[in-house]
């Protein structure tokens, strides 16, 4: 059963650091979808088995911070 997970994300100020977020959120495994949104800063994810721990960490990856809300 698909779930999703919203994210906080800082640190983004142009379309280059969504599309960097975006493919590093679906680089995670069991991640289906990403969508990322500058003007709310936030990220919303939908996969099976998402662990929170390694969507965030994926962001930091790229030079983000990364939250639950």
């Amino acid at each position: 059963m698909a779930q999703t997970i919203e994210l906080n994300i800082t640190g983004m100020t142009c379309d280059h650091c969504v599309n960097a977020v975006t493919a590093a959120l679906k680089g995670v495994p069991g991640v289906q979808e990403a969508v990322v949104s500058l003007a709310e800063k936030a990220a919303r994810i939908t996969g099976e088995n998402l662990d929170p721990a390694k969507l965030i960490e994926a962001v930091k990856e790229e030079g983000y911070e990364a939250a639950l809300p």
